[in-house]
């Protein structure tokens, strides 16, 4: 299947600059979670076609892509940022039936991408060594130089803003890219290489192989061309791509999503807190990394805090993504089953409010209606496991140790929030929750490409977004000059 206006090829591989089959001919169903059809068939790589990304990355490393100075890439860059926001209505469309997320969200993602290009183009030219004073005689200085042959592997849920974030940075730092997309949702990262090649990128600097995580994502984790890993997804699969990585000493950038808390202190403003409070948690149907799935709430507002989420939720309606609801499907039957199953586990907990999964949603499609618990204690597994489906229980507490206990009791640390006017509380909490990012008074900073993300506990770790993601794509070297 050849889909227009952009001329990707899902059943084949990107590698070179051009479409290549896969070297075992063997394709997979791209399922559409709105409705259980076969969207199209997308290649199955293998080892094989691995090692001829991999190959052709190492050449455009030592190409016209090697080539250019650090403020070519970023005028490059650039360009591709502004040829992506020529095709956002196609892209939109693509990510919203991929991933199965309302058109509006898909939209917002495809801005996203292109905001991190014009962030990354416009940074290439600026990171900057030192001087370091030393010996009579020496002048020492640090450069940062690139890695190399960069390998990305990349979930389902946000296919653009995280190539953006992560393969944005690498080009920009000079690296060359081997993309193993999700066989979930691939083809928004198969229209972003023909969009990226098609305004100027050369030859190799980007290469995408759509397969199996077993296969593909495992061959790029353990191939010893590649300089430096950068993985989103799940706990357990971290863990295997940061052993298998760590075979052939390289570098891993994990981001392993979250139980992430929003804390409301009894002098909160509810009303303004509302919107991040629900949004948080259902965007994506639950389904990211950075979702707030639990709302720890000061015994003083408890009840109308609970209250005015569950207002929200009754109005909540999940349906088709090309429907532009505010929810659409989860990505898979698998995905719903997975959610189902924790909110079976939620019988003995009081289900205060959920939405509705409207009428003409198709039978065949992946859907869960969003699901808001009150009362739930703090160890229980809703409030201890990622669900990754739109689920969000809401805790009471008593004081602000009690907050931080909870807030900090999971295994997880990726984003955290805090609701107060007390400005030394602001700050006394925004040091104590364990947490690679805490909002004070907001919930995610309306995307945050300039804001550094990351976690720590088993939400991973290395930092994207920012101008430290620059610096993970990068090593320091240091160099010392005697001259007597």
């Amino acid at each position: 299947m050849t889909l227009r206006p952009m001329n990707i090829d899902p059943g084949k591989c990107f590698i070179a600059g051009a479409w290549v089959d896969p070297v075992g001919g063997d394709v997979l169903p791209l399922l559409n979670p709105s409705d259980g059809s076969t969207l199209c068939e997308i290649a199955r790589g293998t080892a094989q076609d691995i090692d001829a990304a991999v190959a052709a990355a190492d050449r455009a490393l030592g190409g016209d892509w090697g080539r250019l100075t650090a403020a070519e890439r970023g005028r490059l860059l650039a360009k591709i940022g502004h040829a992506v926001l020529d095709h956002v209505e196609t892209l939109a469309e693509l990510e919203a039936m991929d991933v199965g997320k309302p058109l509006t969200q898909a939209r917002a993602d495809v801005v996203a991408l292109a905001r991190y290009l014009e962030f990354y183009g416009g940074a290439a030219d600026k990171i900057h060594g030192e001087t370091i004073p030393y010996l009579d005689g020496y002048t020492v200085y640090t450069l940062r130089a690139r890695h190399g042959v960069t390998g990305h592997i990349i979930p389902w849920n946000y296919p653009m803003q995280i190539i953006g974030r992560s393969v944005g940075a690498a080009l920009a730092m000079g690296n060359a890219c081997v993309l193993k997309p999700a066989e979930e949702a691939c083809l928004t990262a198969l229209a972003f290489a023909q969009i990226a090649h098609a305004a100027g990128l050369p030859e190799g600097a980007l290469n995408v192989v759509p397969g199996l995580g077993a296969e593909a994502g495992a061959a790029l984790a353990a191939h010893q061309g590649v300089h430096h890993i950068s993985f989103t997804g799940s706990v357990g699969v971290g863990k295997l791509i940061q052993q298998t990585a760590g075979n052939n000493v390289v570098p891993v950038t994990l981001e392993l999503g979250g139980k992430s808390p929003q804390v409301v202190f009894d002098d909160a403003d509810i009303t303004g807190a509302r919107p991040f409070l629900v949004n948080a948690g259902i965007q994506n149907a639950g389904q990211t990394c950075s979702a707030s799935s639990r709302i720890l709430v000061q015994r003083g507002v408890y009840d109308q805090v609970v209250t005015a989420m569950a207002a929200a939720y009754d109005e909540l309606r999940a349906g088709p993504a090309l429907s532009d609801l505010d929810l659409g499907p989860l990505v898979s039957p698998r995905q719903r089953e997975i959610v189902e199953g924790f909110i079976a586990k939620g019988r003995d907990l009081s289900c205060v409010a959920r939405g509705q999964i409207v009428a003409e949603a198709p039978a065949g499609g992946a859907y869960v209606a969003p699901h808001l618990f009150a009362d739930v204690p703090a160890e229980h597994t809703l409030a201890q496991d990622e669900i990754f489906g739109p689920v969000q229980v809401v805790i009471p507490f008593d004081d602000e140790a009690e907050a931080v206990a909870i807030a900090n009791g999971t295994d997880f640390g990726l984003v955290a929030s805090c609701w107060t006017e007390n400005g030394a509380r602001q700050m006394r909490m925004a040091k104590a929750l364990r947490a690679g990012q805490v909002f004070i008074n907001n919930y995610g900073a309306g995307g945050g490409v300039e804001l550094p993300f990351g976690g720590t506990g088993l939400s991973g770790h290395g930092r994207e977004k920012g101008f430290e993601a620059l610096y993970g794509f990068s090593t320091l070297k240091t160099v010392a000059a005697r001259h007597g």
